[in-house]
Protein backbone atom coordinates (compact mmCIF):
# COMPACT_ATOMS: atom_id res chain seq x y z
CA UNK A 1 0.00 0.00 0.00
CA UNK A 2 1.03 3.63 -0.78
CA UNK A 3 1.49 6.64 1.17
CA UNK A 4 1.16 9.98 1.07
CA UNK A 5 2.35 12.82 2.83
CA UNK A 6 -0.26 15.78 3.31
CA UNK A 7 -1.65 18.41 5.20
CA UNK A 8 -3.62 15.85 7.21
CA UNK A 9 -0.22 13.71 8.10
CA UNK A 10 0.78 10.58 5.94
CA UNK A 11 -2.13 8.86 4.70
CA UNK A 12 -2.27 5.18 3.48
CA UNK A 13 -3.75 5.23 -0.46
CA UNK A 14 -5.80 1.65 -0.18
CA UNK A 15 -6.62 1.36 -4.30
CA UNK A 16 -9.87 -0.11 -3.20
CA UNK A 17 -11.14 3.63 -1.77
CA UNK A 18 -9.70 5.72 -4.55
CA UNK A 19 -11.85 8.10 -5.90
CA UNK A 20 -11.51 9.29 -9.96
CA UNK A 21 -12.63 12.05 -11.40
CA UNK A 22 -12.23 11.29 -14.74
CA UNK A 23 -12.25 14.42 -15.44
CA UNK A 24 -10.70 16.14 -12.81
CA UNK A 25 -12.27 19.24 -10.76
CA UNK A 26 -12.30 22.58 -12.84
CA UNK A 27 -9.22 24.44 -12.57
CA UNK A 28 -7.47 21.27 -11.82
CA UNK A 29 -7.92 18.88 -14.32
CA UNK A 30 -5.23 17.04 -14.36
CA UNK A 31 -5.39 15.71 -10.58
CA UNK A 32 -8.06 13.25 -11.05
CA UNK A 33 -7.32 10.61 -7.94
CA UNK A 34 -9.15 11.51 -4.33
CA UNK A 35 -9.19 10.19 -1.79
CA UNK A 36 -12.41 11.25 1.10
CA UNK A 37 -10.88 11.99 4.72
CA UNK A 38 -12.93 12.70 7.72
CA UNK A 39 -12.27 12.85 11.10
CA UNK A 40 -12.67 9.86 13.95
CA UNK A 41 -16.18 10.18 14.78
CA UNK A 42 -19.47 8.24 13.73
CA UNK A 43 -21.25 11.15 11.14
CA UNK A 44 -18.60 13.10 10.87
CA UNK A 45 -20.16 16.52 8.81
CA UNK A 46 -17.23 17.72 7.13
CA UNK A 47 -15.00 15.52 5.01
CA UNK A 48 -11.81 16.45 2.99
CA UNK A 49 -11.28 15.32 -0.75
CA UNK A 50 -7.31 15.42 -0.84
CA UNK A 51 -6.05 15.04 -4.20
CA UNK A 52 -3.15 11.51 -4.67
CA UNK A 53 -1.83 13.77 -7.41
CA UNK A 54 -0.73 16.69 -5.96
CA UNK A 55 -0.40 16.27 -2.10
CA UNK A 56 -0.37 20.42 -1.48
CA UNK A 57 -4.41 19.90 -2.92
CA UNK A 58 -7.61 19.19 -1.03
CA UNK A 59 -10.92 20.65 -0.51
CA UNK A 60 -14.03 20.41 2.37
CA UNK A 61 -17.09 19.19 1.56
CA UNK A 62 -20.04 18.29 3.41
CA UNK A 63 -23.37 16.33 2.17
CA UNK A 64 -26.18 18.22 1.25
CA UNK A 65 -28.45 16.65 4.02
CA UNK A 66 -26.12 17.58 6.68
CA UNK A 67 -27.28 21.25 5.71
CA UNK A 68 -30.98 20.25 5.93
CA UNK A 69 -31.31 20.92 1.77
CA UNK A 70 -33.54 19.43 -0.67
CA UNK A 71 -31.37 19.59 -3.61
CA UNK A 72 -31.49 18.03 -6.47
CA UNK A 73 -28.91 18.32 -9.92
CA UNK A 74 -29.90 16.28 -13.45
CA UNK A 75 -27.14 15.13 -14.93
CA UNK A 76 -27.00 14.31 -19.28
CA UNK A 77 -26.76 10.89 -20.02
CA UNK A 78 -22.63 11.23 -20.92
CA UNK A 79 -22.40 12.56 -17.29
CA UNK A 80 -23.92 9.60 -16.02
CA UNK A 81 -21.85 8.12 -18.45
CA UNK A 82 -18.76 9.39 -17.44
CA UNK A 83 -19.16 8.19 -13.45
CA UNK A 84 -20.73 5.19 -14.86
CA UNK A 85 -24.35 5.56 -13.01
CA UNK A 86 -27.02 3.98 -13.77
CA UNK A 87 -29.38 4.17 -10.46
CA UNK A 88 -30.16 8.01 -8.84
CA UNK A 89 -29.93 6.13 -5.12
CA UNK A 90 -26.05 5.46 -5.58
CA UNK A 91 -25.48 8.87 -5.91
CA UNK A 92 -24.20 10.98 -3.05
CA UNK A 93 -24.57 15.04 -3.57
CA UNK A 94 -21.72 16.45 -1.94
CA UNK A 95 -20.80 20.94 -1.76
CA UNK A 96 -17.36 22.34 -1.51
CA UNK A 97 -17.08 24.21 1.59
CA UNK A 98 -14.80 27.63 1.59
CA UNK A 99 -13.96 30.04 4.18
CA UNK A 100 -13.01 33.78 2.89
CA UNK A 101 -9.38 34.96 4.15
CA UNK A 102 -11.28 38.17 5.17
CA UNK A 103 -11.88 38.05 9.13
CA UNK A 104 -15.42 37.61 10.30
CA UNK A 105 -16.69 36.02 6.77
CA UNK A 106 -18.51 32.59 7.00
CA UNK A 107 -17.75 29.30 5.69
CA UNK A 108 -20.11 28.63 2.48
CA UNK A 109 -21.23 26.11 0.65
CA UNK A 110 -21.02 26.36 -3.58
CA UNK A 111 -24.56 25.17 -4.11
CA UNK A 112 -24.01 26.30 -8.01
CA UNK A 113 -20.87 23.33 -8.20
CA UNK A 114 -21.48 20.27 -6.70
CA UNK A 115 -19.97 17.18 -6.79
CA UNK A 116 -21.50 13.79 -7.81
CA UNK A 117 -19.90 10.78 -5.99
CA UNK A 118 -21.04 7.25 -7.60
CA UNK A 119 -20.71 5.37 -4.54
CA UNK A 120 -20.82 1.96 -6.62
CA UNK A 121 -17.87 3.06 -9.38
CA UNK A 122 -16.41 5.44 -6.79
CA UNK A 123 -16.12 7.91 -10.05
CA UNK A 124 -17.13 11.42 -9.51
CA UNK A 125 -17.52 14.99 -11.61
CA UNK A 126 -17.99 18.52 -10.42
CA UNK A 127 -21.39 19.76 -11.89
CA UNK A 128 -20.82 23.48 -12.73
CA UNK A 129 -23.43 26.18 -13.69
CA UNK A 130 -26.15 24.69 -11.44
CA UNK A 131 -29.12 26.92 -10.88
CA UNK A 132 -30.79 24.92 -8.44
CA UNK A 133 -33.73 26.22 -6.23
CA UNK A 134 -32.66 25.60 -2.68
CA UNK A 135 -35.42 24.27 -0.19
CA UNK A 136 -34.42 24.09 3.51
CA UNK A 137 -35.78 21.46 5.43
CA UNK A 138 -37.07 21.71 9.27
Amino acid sequence: MQTLNTRFGEIEIDPETVLTFPRGMPGFEDCTRYKLLHEEQPNPRVRWLQSLDDADLSFSLVQVEHLGLSYEVSLSDEECALIELEQAEDAVLLLLLSRPFEEGREISANTQAPVVLNIKSRKALQKTGIRADIVFRS
